[in-house]
């Protein structure tokens, strides 16, 4: 006679996040999971998903949430960005300490915690500044020489991994596009809602970054690809203690992805043309023009701000580096998912659609 599976409850954090929504779908389709979504919104109701209210900037109100929640997998999606990256270090160091004390009682056995490449390129205020690594990126490069709120909170996820005996496993994502409305960091939805404005003000669809990103290779991250290497890094003994990077294991230029995206939105492409165009300068003052969409169409969202982050792309795109990582280390481990990069923009334009957030 066979014993039951032990319960296995998953906390998400951030859950109603590009990644945080993605991990709650994989665990939903996983199935045999009590699932707590931790989230400032709560996400889309579903009979399996526990909304748990707290704030993660808050220690006492972490431990008056999860206290006897019986929390078996943590997986961390959340982070909030400050002016600086002393308080970044500070800020988000703290909320993946706080949350690991609320659990120190609970019978934790892995905690996956995301991260992504500035883990190489450095952070947001010393971008690409130092002595990078060599692309593609590989796990075993040694940390720069620069603070790095990444850094800090992996280092409190060791500390507290150290202490209470569980597992962990990190996480460095590429540009993670999925679906999520009022993410500060969506180029799908980013680029979706450009396309329509575009359309509507007769406009060609004009790639707004710079020329190394135009003719290089580069790569991105699916979100459901990532929610799925994090669930098998929870569950798998290959994918405890490491961390791994995770991309979709395809390459391509913006030049030749660029028109095919704008076919798909039904825009006219223009591409890189003697320096950048940043979507915050294309897209000034077009508040009124989305309000014009809003109502013309019926769509769910009228804050412009919550379905595009013109920053964030002009971030990427505006990159003077080549971003290559290299998959190896968990194709080796036994996670050899896969996504073409063009299909995931695509299924995820789709869905905008269908849900009315972009006409």
């Amino acid at each position: 006679m066979t014993s039951p599976e032990a319960p296995r409850t998953a906390l998400v954090v951030g859950a109603s996040g590009i990644t945080g929504s993605a991990i709650v779908s994989q665990l939903l389709e996983d199935g045999g999971w009590r699932i707590l979504a931790l989230a400032r919104r709560a996400p889309a109701a579903h009979p399996q998903v526990e909304h748990v209210a707290a704030d993660l900037r808050d220690a006492d109100d972490l431990a008056r949430a999860l206290g006897g929640t019986g929390v078996t997998h943590v997986f961390f999606t959340a982070w909030s960005r400050q002016d600086t990256e002393a308080e970044n270090i500070r800020v988000n160091g703290g909320m993946v300490r706080d949350l690991l004390a609320a659990l120190s009682a609970e019978p934790v056995q892995h905690v996956a915690l995301v991260t992504g490449l500035k883990h190489y390129l450095g952070p947001f205020e010393a971008y690409a500044a130092g002595e990078m690594p060599d692309t593609p990126f590989h796990e075993d490069e040694d940390r720069l020489d620069t603070p790095n709120f990444y850094y800090e909170q992996e280092d409190e996820l060791f500390a507290a991994a150290a202490r209470a005996g569980f597992t962990w496993s990190v996480h460095r994502s590429h540009t993670v596009i999925g679906h999520a409305v009022g993410n500060a960091m969506n180029m799908a939805s980013t680029l979706a809602v450009q396309a329509a404005l575009c359309k509507r003000l007769d406009r060609p669809f004009v790639f707004p970054g710079s020329e190394t990103q135009w003719n290089g290779l580069t790569d991105m991250t699916d979100a459901g690809l990532l929610a799925e290497q994090m669930l098998w890094a929870a569950t798998s003994p290959a994918g405890a203690d490491e961390a791994f990077n995770i991309v979709n294991g395809d390459v391509f230029r913006w030049r030749w992805m660029w028109p095919r995206l704008a076919a798909h939105l039904g825009v006219e492409p223009e591409g890189f043309d003697t320096a950048p165009r940043p979507l915050e300068q294309q897209m000034a003052g077009i508040e009124g023009t989305w309000a014009e969409l809003v109502a013309e169409h019926g769509l769910v969202e009228a804050d412009l701000s919550r379905v595009a982050s013109w920053w964030h792309t002009d971030g990427d795109l505006g990159r003077d580096i080549e971003v290559v990582t290299d998959m190896s280390k968990s194709r080796l481990a036994g996670f050899t998912g896969y996504r073409r990069t063009l299909d995931a923009f695509t299924a995820i334009f789709d869905r905008l659609r269908e849900e009315r957030i972009v006409p």
